[in-house]
């Protein structure tokens, strides 16, 4: 797991991008980056469906306690949409950009209130480093310290005490991740930097979020509106954080100035997640994050079969590949936070960059 990482050293003499150009010519001779057209056109019919039926059965049903049950399920669908625009937004469903581009708009925006070009600029800078301090956004969280340096810029006790225990507080501080997604959403395409799409995202968030919240309110009395809200957004966010958290938390944390080649950047710092294929589709293929990031727009029917493929290429080349189970991960992530909220010295600093400093 992590610590086997800690322990890789590099290969010398190993010419680092030949080895990735090798690789990908293998998987590519695998026919393992073909477009799935007839996967992708079942769910983008199935789950815009699935969305309307749901919306359907909470007007039936109406004015009742029992609509919480709706939430949870909303909360899923709303989940599976937004990996789907995600596998959109990577390009693995058609070779067009454009269309890949209006499928995560409408996916995204109009369907589950979060804009795709704010996602867009976050998770693109996270692919090219990922936990490279300065450079990946995904460690740089306003509630949660993933550097000893983050700890120590708390300023006040309130803060500092928090993050020494923020291991406990982790998986609770999820139930607001989906209010901040279309918080940070809105406040993107309002900001006055360039915006792609600018009016079409923010026709499609505000016919979704105030369309939304309108449509609750007039189906439900207010105290079963506001319960419902809370109880669909919460566990939309903890949904949207149990699938991303065990990617990359608790794996080395790269220094700014590091440089390392594409494929042990992309390889170590990443952890897989094995499991059936009943998580594959829980995880929206999130399960295999090393295949997923150094080959982002490979379709992802194709991650299972490309697993081993990577995984056996890796130890032949001496990189260390992790792969833990789903609660092992979680166990990781907490436990990695914990340390580091505690102050103690980094435990994920890591030898491969000490040694990479010293040649």
């Amino acid at each position: 797991m992590a610590s086997e990482i800690l322990a890789t050293t590099p290969r010398r003499g190993a010419r680092p991008e030949s080895a990735f150009t090798e690789l990908s010519a293998v998987v590519r001779d695998s026919g393992l980056l073909r477009r799935r057209y007839g996967y992708y056109w079942t769910k983008l019919l199935v789950m815009p469906a699935s969305l309307a039926a749901a919306l359907l059965i909470f007007v039936t049903i109406g004015d009742t306690w029992w609509q919480l049950f709706t939430a949870a399920g909303l909360a899923v669908l709303f989940t599976q949409i937004a990996m789907l625009g995600h596998d959109a937004a990577h390009r693995q469903i058609f070779v067009s950009g454009r269309w890949n581009d209006w499928v995560s708009l409408v996916l995204g925006d109009l369907l589950v209130g979060m804009s795709y070009g704010w996602w867009r600029h976050k998770h693109t800078r996270h692919h090219a480093n990922p936990n490279k301090i300065g450079s990946d956004p995904d460690i740089e969280l306003p509630v949660i310290a993933f550097t000893p340096a983050q700890v120590t810029a708390q300023r006040t006790a309130l803060a500092r005490w928090t993050v020494a225990h923020q291991g406990i507080f982790f998986f609770p501080i999820l139930l607001l991740e989906g209010l901040s997604l279309h918080a940070s959403s809105v406040r993107r395409v309002f900001a006055r930097e360039h915006v792609d799409r600018r009016w079409v995202e923010i026709g499609f968030l505000a016919i979704r979020l105030v369309g939304y919240v309108t449509l609750v309110f007039v189906v439900l009395s207010p105290g079963i509106a506001a319960v419902f809200l809370a109880v669909q957004l919460g566990l939309f966010g903890v949904y949207m954080g149990m699938a991303f958290a065990p990617n990359h938390k608790g794996m080395p944390i790269v220094p700014a100035e590091a440089r390392l080649d594409f494929l042990t950047r992309q390889v170590l710092m990443s952890r897989n997640i094995r499991g059936s294929r009943v998580l594959d589709v829980a995880m929206g293929g999130l399960n295999y994050q090393i295949e997923h990031h150094l080959f982002p727009s490979m379709p992802r029917p194709h991650l299972r079969r490309a697993a081993p493929i990577v995984s056996s290429y890796c130890r032949s080349k001496g990189i260390s590949y992790t792969v833990t189970g789903l609660w092992e991960s979680y166990g990781i992530v907490v436990r990695h936070i914990n340390r580091v909220g505690l102050g103690e010295r980094d435990p994920f600093d890591c030898p491969l960059i000490a040694q990479r400093r010293a040649i």
